[in-house]
């Protein structure tokens, strides 16, 4: 099913984001994890692409199993990194032929070692670009990334607006949102997208924070920034794991309960396949959800 009819049909529609492991015992971890999701009925998982394109295999594979076998609803991550056309449009194929109907298009980021995004000779400088060329050649429904506090390359949020825009206009279905912690920066940004005449759906990105140095980390990279209030009281328990993922979920959950009620069309959960706290929103936030499912810590692949 598409993806658009989902957001469509289901208000909020919750979905959750994977990463492809390295190894095969990860890969039927994370498949078996896939599984154990099914009673929670999300409205959809996503496969991330590695940096480079060196897990693009596990997660065309990752797709289709899931879909599939497991009967949830998938989307593909796909990126211009390290392909040429020739490659995207062969990986492409392999999902239409595997009945995958859902891609996330994305510039990506640059692979280890490199700071500055260089496009492949015979392949795609941005975003727009690769969604133009999905457009053009196959009738897949196209989901793309956005940011509520502005991309971190961008000059300005005014930069940053009209480059989503020609994003959008290319031929974007639906939108997810880059993780972010204040849902102030979610509402301005769902405004000034307003303004600048972009009306297709946007899903929010939450991710649980479960680490100090991970997130700090995370934030850097993407241009998010962390509350100082939330700094405050994560940093206050750095040295205690299981007080940092309280505090974090405890966040998280009251940020998933605030865009509910305001209305927010989906939200997407960055699990970094660890699925204990957002479980536990999930209980929170969608009460039908059965107690026995949402109680046992899912494989770490």
């Amino acid at each position: 099913m598409r993806i658009i009819d989902i957001l469509n049909q289901q208000k909020p529609a919750f979905s959750f984001e994977f990463f492809p492991p390295k190894n095969e015992i990860g890969f039927w971890d994370l498949f078996r994890t896939a599984q154990s999701l099914k009673p929670l009925d999300p409205s959809y998982i996503s496969v991330t692409y590695g940096a480079g394109g060196g897990t693009r295999r596990k997660t065309v594979d990752l797709v289709q199993r899931i879909r599939n076998d497991v009967g949830i609803e998938t989307m593909a991550h796909l990126t211009c990194v390290g392909a040429d056309k020739r490659e995207i449009a062969d990986v492409l194929d392999q999902l239409k032929t595997g009945g995958i109907e859902n891609v996330l298009a994305l510039r990506g980021d640059p692979p280890a070692g490199q700071s500055e995004f260089v496009a492949t000779e015979g392949g795609f400088r941005f975003a727009s670009e690769l969604v133009s060329f999905i457009k053009d050649r196959y009738d897949f429904c196209i989901g793309a990334a956005c940011y509520p506090e502005k991309h971190p390359e961008a000059a300005s949020h005014e930069k940053d607006i009209e480059n989503l825009k020609r994003k959008v206009d290319a031929g974007v279905d639906f939108l997810i949102t880059q993780l972010f912690f204040d849902n102030t920066d979610f509402d301005r940004f769902r405004d000034r997208i307003a303004g600048a005449g972009i009306t297709v759906p946007i899903v929010a990105g939450i991710m649980p924070i479960q680490s100090v140095s991970q997130v700090k980390r995370f934030t850097q990279m993407c241009g998010a920034k962390i509350p100082a209030g939330l700094l405050q009281k994560i940093e206050a328990v750095e040295d205690d794991v299981e007080a940092v993922r309280h505090v974090g979920t405890y966040h998280a959950t009251e940020q998933c309960q605030s865009l509910i009620d305001n209305g927010v069309t989906g939200i997407h959960f960055y699990t970094l396949n660890k699925s204990t706290a957002t479980r536990a929103i999930y209980q929170q936030i969608k009460p039908s959800v059965p107690v026995h499912c949402v109680e046992s810590e899912s494989s770490q692949a």
